[in-house]
């Protein structure tokens, strides 16, 4: 009980899971160097008594003990502008804990129809809160032949499914991609990864294990190698995450952990919940890329003194554009909330989604305009070892000077946090990121079709054509 040191998470993982990376199983991947990055990143979320960031990574309970404030449930516009604040300050092994924001954000929905189900979501977020726990977003599923539906797969286990049910629990089989951070969580959250029908109950299913229970495999993938230099990759050498195919090979999970069992008006409901909270937190981190995009564009044409040409200023104003949108989309969402019958206040679903397609849609494009300043040196620039090796670094210090104020190291630095976020290990798990996190951009379009009020656009728009006279209520219905 109670919150973790860093090193109380780390020996927290030493619990026989089943961890494979590179055609190789990992027994302890506390000790192996592939892990060395990401838990770091992770246990670093353990410092609470840090003078800068400790305050703000806990909270108090209602039972008065501390808790990490990824599991604090947002009562009002304050709480819900601390936790952006807090996720802009979490690794991302961390903050897939929020998983457990979206199921509580629907345990009213659910309670509606199964009520002991309910009961275990309330009791499974305690649980991992009270012991400061970790939890991964388990959504997507392998899919198979995407023009057919879950059941009618040439193999069934293709959408992860039930494959029995006794008196103590549910049995399923399956796959789930793309996790973040499986490996380095504690319990795993499944969720279902779209809606079901009614010939597809076995498939409407959610829960949540522990990593190490009998039947689970997890296959790891990173974008960066196990040790990186970190002058070269100022961004992967610290912030590399490995992603997990997780496996369930007849996994038994009890009652008490089922939190759908093929009540299959819920599921849209479920996968809908989490995918509020993935692109609240991919916006998050649109927001803090978005401003560094702006600030190495404008080094970069500083450092070449071509900070006032018209071309390279205009240039930089798309990029000021882009972050400016993303910041006061996030700013909009946050301060127009929308609150649950319970009083769970979360951000607005409309601006979430309107904002998140527009990060993904011009994301590629945003680069682009930095790729356009900075010039071919993004991908061309020596490494650091030629650098410090005489006579290669004399002829980098000569060939790379521009003005007397810029120090060579310093550019360097810069063109290389460029090709790092955009041209190599992190950059190329960011372009897939930016678009497929939290769902592609069709998932953006069906919410934002589903939570703008077309009635009132229509009837606002037969007014303007003269169709219609000014009037009320009347008036939608007949838009209607």
């Amino acid at each position: 009980m109670g919150l973790k040191t860093p090193q109380q998470y780390v020996e927290s993982l030493r619990d026989g899971r089943v961890t494979y990376w590179d055609g190789e199983r990992i027994d302890d991947i506390t000790t192996h160097p592939r892990f060395k990055v990401p838990i770091a990143l992770t246990a670093a979320d353990c410092e609470y008594d840090a003078p800068d960031l400790g305050a703000l990574r806990r909270y108090r309970t209602e039972a008065g003990d501390d808790a990490h404030r990824i599991y604090q449930i947002p009562m009002n516009e304050g709480d819900l502008a601390t936790r952006v604040e807090m996720l802009r300050n979490t690794s991302i092994g961390t903050a897939v804990s929020g998983v457990y924001m979206a199921l509580m954000s629907v345990k009213d929905d659910v309670a509606q129809v199964n009520p002991q189900c309910a009961a275990n979501i309330e009791r499974m977020y305690r649980y991992c809160r009270d012991n400061d726990l970790r939890a991964a977003e388990v959504i997507t599923d392998a899919k198979g032949d995407r023009k057919r539906r879950a059941h009618e797969q040439d193999d069934p286990d293709l959408y992860v499914r039930i494959v029995d049910r006794n008196k103590d629990g549910i049995v399923v089989r399956g796959a789930k991609l793309h996790i973040t951070a499986a490996s380095l969580v504690h319990e795993l959250v499944v969720m279902p990864t779209k809606g079901m029908r009614q010939d597809e109950k076995d498939y409407a299913v959610s829960f949540s294990i522990p990593v190490n229970t009998k039947g689970v495999s997890i296959i790891n993938r990173s974008f960066a190698p196990a040790e990186l230099n970190a002058f070269d990759y100022p961004a992967s050498a610290h912030h590399s995450m490995p992603e997990g195919f997780v496996v369930f090979d007849d996994v038994f999970v009890p009652w008490d952990r089922v939190f759908l069992a093929g009540e299959v008006q819920l599921a849209s409901r479920l996968a809908q919940s989490l995918g509020l909270w993935e692109r609240t937190g991919g916006l998050i981190e649109a927001v803090r890329m978005s401003e560094l995009f702006v600030g190495l564009a404008q080094l970069v044409s500083e450092h070449q003194g071509k900070d006032k040409d018209p071309t390279v200023m205009n240039t930089i104003a798309e990029l000021i554009t882009y972050a400016e949108m993303l910041r006061m989309s996030l700013d909009y969402a946050c301060r127009h909330y929308e609150r649950t019958p319970s009083g769970m206040v979360h951000p607005n679903i409309l601006a979430i989604n309107a904002a998140k397609y527009y990060y993904a849609a011009n994301y590629h494009q945003t680069v682009r305009h930095l790729h356009d300043v900075s010039g071919g040196l993004v991908l061309t620039l020596p490494l650091e070892s030629d650098l410090r090796h005489e006579p290669s670094g004399s002829y980098l210090r000569k060939y790379l000077h521009t003005k007397k104020d810029v120090d060579v190291e310093t550019r360097m630095r810069v063109y290389n946090l460029i090709r790092d976020l955009t041209a190599d290990a992190y950059g190329g798990w960011q372009f897939v990121v930016a678009l497929q996190a939290g769902g592609g951009l069709t998932a953006q379009r069906i919410m934002m079709h589903r939570t703008y009020d077309l009635a009132r656009a229509k009837e606002r728009a037969l007014i303007a054509a003269g169709a219609l006279p000014r009037g009320g209520d009347a008036t939608r219905k007949a838009a209607e």
